[in-house]
């Protein structure tokens, strides 16, 4: 299990939301770019971009944020945020990034979906469920839809998905720790795909746990952290400690 470190983009800066709620921002003085460079240096294996604009609008607002980061660095990223069609895919691959993951656009269009695998490879397309109490959120988190966060996979991975992102969007922002008990039932729900975690590190017991979850739930390949390394709660040279 490796930890990827999230950066959140709105207006080009970086930040973090509260439960995916736009009006509980934290802003950080330091550019995306230089906190991209920041945590490759400190041996970052993979970066974790959003574009928070383009999740809320409907289609990528900072792929020129996005592009400087991706050309900067060595290691590869991947981006969420806005990408509603196979233009919005084909324009946020030419920035450099190693895959997509698409959220609201792949509840809402699965022939996007099947589109992208097809074009583009299943490695180069992720599917990201945010889920609050086992039901998909959308639109930046803004609605809470009907669909079940577990037959929704279901539907993706008959479409040739090899890779999820499952964040439980009740803990995301909220340091008190990851929903355990959620993330092993989607990953038993999907054992032939790898799946990230995502949602309320807070500490350095959130990043044991998980891998000790992670031992049992083979699949499991990686869990992004934001929030926990942008407040200082946690040292990433100490998470790394621990997954390796």
């Amino acid at each position: 299990m490796i930890v990827i470190p999230a950066i959140d983009i709105i207006d080009g800066k970086c930040v973090r939301l509260f439960q995916g709620d736009y009006t509980k921002k934290s802003e950080y003085a330091v550019e995306p770019l230089e906190v991209a460079k920041s945590w490759e240096a400190m041996g970052a294996e993979y970066i974790h971009l959003v574009d928070l604009d383009g999740a809320r609008k409907g289609f990528p607002c900072n792929i020129k944020s996005i592009s400087e980061i991706v050309k900067n660095i060595k290691i590869p990223a991947e981006i969420g945020g806005g990408i509603r069609s196979v233009d919005d895919f084909k324009s946020a691959m030419a920035t450099g990034v190693d895959r997509i993951i698409l959220g609201t656009a792949a509840i809402e269009n699965r022939k996007l979906v099947s589109d992208a695998v097809t074009i583009f490879g299943a490695e180069k397309v992720v599917v990201g469920i945010d889920a609050k109490d086992g039901f998909v959120a959308v639109r930046g988190w803004v609605e809470v839809s009907n669909v079940s966060a577990l037959d929704l996979a279901q539907d993706f991975i008959k479409l040739g998905v090899l890779r999820f992102i499952y964040t439980d969007i009740a803990r995301d922002g909220s340091l008190t720790g990851p929903n355990l008990v959620r993330i092993k039932e989607f990953s038993d729900a999907v054992p032939a795909c790898k799946v990230i975690a995502s949602g309320g590190v807070g500490n350095l017991k959130d990043i044991d746990d998980l891998k000790a979850l992670s031992h049992v739930n083979t699949n499991i390949e990686g869990v992004i952290v934001g929030k926990s390394l942008y407040d200082k709660k946690i040292d990433f040279a100490d998470i790394l400690k621990i997954l390796r």
